[in-house]
């Protein structure tokens, strides 16, 4: 078990890495090399392929080399190819030009988002159900654990190791990474036989009844943290501060929630912890409406940041371990990417409106809304979550979300 959990914990540590650096060092790099806000706002453009996923998905569900494994075929190569991009990155002059950093920029996204498809898929091949729990606390953990260390770490770092050295950690890091997956030794796949071949996962029975669950539960919260950031620049914080609370305090309380969420879905099953940590979303986003209505000070902005981040922990590992779930073995990493396009996507929208909507209403009624988004995610999770005789493939939990392990 702990070795399981050793591999996939050093697999979304590596994907953590380059996007951690994409979200919180470029912009910061972009804006003191005088770019405009406007110009550095179209750099989330530069993501797309994680959104964009499920597309090439089927491909690596389909195709593996047999000596390597049916993960491990593609886990390895896209781990090669990013250190050699940074590595590149590195040794060449090119990383001093804006362009060549975006094209850059994006094939490492897009050799992340691959390597993920076969993680993810490689997660739901060798987790136990009873396991999923916690392994999905650990994804979210080790993943944190990579931003903040290729996002905030490096940036605090880069000028003292200057554009080249950041390149060449980053390199590093990724390569240490490959350690756990060159040691582990992938199980055979015997192909299931039957008289025909598995449908796309949006083809299923009730699919489209758990992407619009899958949509609709992070929506909200997404809505009101897409608002965060100007905020608490609005409430007078520095930038070191807004750094400091978000970069450090709310990552780490993000993955302490992350953690302490996928321990307790195995305990109280699937439906309840949706449920459950969907209203601490509620109440945390809730939050956000008192503090836009008072003049809150330092110390009450870093409190709740810290636990509106740990109820958001919570509940992402509880979607990500019924998303598990809901895939099934012979297309597991298509069926887990379908879903997590979906959170991408969906979160992504709304966070590109959030700015249309604080500048309308103001903050107090920006964050209302959100609340209120977020409440229809919790009915949204004990209404849609499937149960015996909706159709949907879901085998390894029971009618109430319990593990049967």
């Amino acid at each position: 078990m702990i070795r399981r959990f050793v591999l996939l914990g050093s697999l979304y540590f590596a994907q953590g890495l380059p996007f951690g650096f994409f979200t919180q060092a470029l912009p910061v790099i972009l804006r003191t090399r005088g770019y405009s806000l406007g110009e550095i706002g179209l750099t989330s453009l530069l993501a797309v392929p994680w959104a964009l996923k499920f597309v090439w998905a089927p491909v690596v569900d389909r195709r593996w080399w047999p000596r390597l494994g049916r993960r491990r075929s593609w886990i390895l190569p896209m781990q090669l190819a990013g250190v050699i991009v940074l590595t590149t990155l590195a040794l060449a002059p090119i990383a001093e030009s804006v362009p060549a950093l975006m094209v850059a920029m994006v094939v490492l996204n897009l050799i992340a988002a691959t390597q993920d498809i076969a993680t993810d898929g490689m997660a739901v091949d060798i987790l136990p159900p009873a396991e999923r729990g916690f392994a999905n606390g650990l994804q979210v953990a080790g993943y944190r654990v990579g931003m903040i260390i290729g996002g905030g770490v490096l940036l605090g770092l880069h000028d003292e190791l200057g554009q080249s050295g950041t390149f060449a950690a980053l390199a590093v890091l990724t390569a240490l990474s490959s350690v756990p997956v060159l040691a582990t030794r992938e199980a055979p796949v015997v192909p299931v036989m039957s008289e025909q071949p598995r449908s796309h996962f949006l083809r299923r029975p009730g699919a489209w009844r758990l992407i619009a669950l899958i949509v609709i539960y992070k929506a909200g919260e997404a809505f009101a943290t897409g608002m965060l950031r100007p905020f608490l620049v609005d409430q007078h914080l520095s930038m070191s501060d807004v750094g400091w609370m978000l970069g450090t305090v709310g990552f780490i309380a993000g993955m302490l929630g992350a953690l302490v969420g996928g321990a307790l879905v195995t305990r109280i099953g699937r439906r309840r912890a949706l449920v459950g940590f969907g209203i601490g979303q509620v109440l945390t986003v809730a939050g956000y409406v008192y503090l836009a209505f008072i003049h809150p000070s330092r110390p009450q902005l870093y409190v709740w940041c810290g636990v509106e981040h740990f109820a958001s922990g919570m509940a992402t590992a509880a979607l990500f371990t019924c998303m598990m779930d809901w895939s099934v073995t012979e297309t597991s990493a298509t069926d887990y990417t379908v879903q997590a396009s979906a959170v991408v996507i969906a979160t992504g929208l709304a966070a590109t409106v959030s700015g249309f909507s604080a500048a309308a209403l103001g903050y107090a009624g920006h964050f209302l809304i959100a609340a209120v988004l977020c409440i229809v995610a919790v009915i949204a999770a004990g209404a849609l979550f499937p149960r015996a005789g909706d159709g949907v493939n879901f085998d390894n939990v029971d009618n109430r979300g319990v593990t049967r392990s």
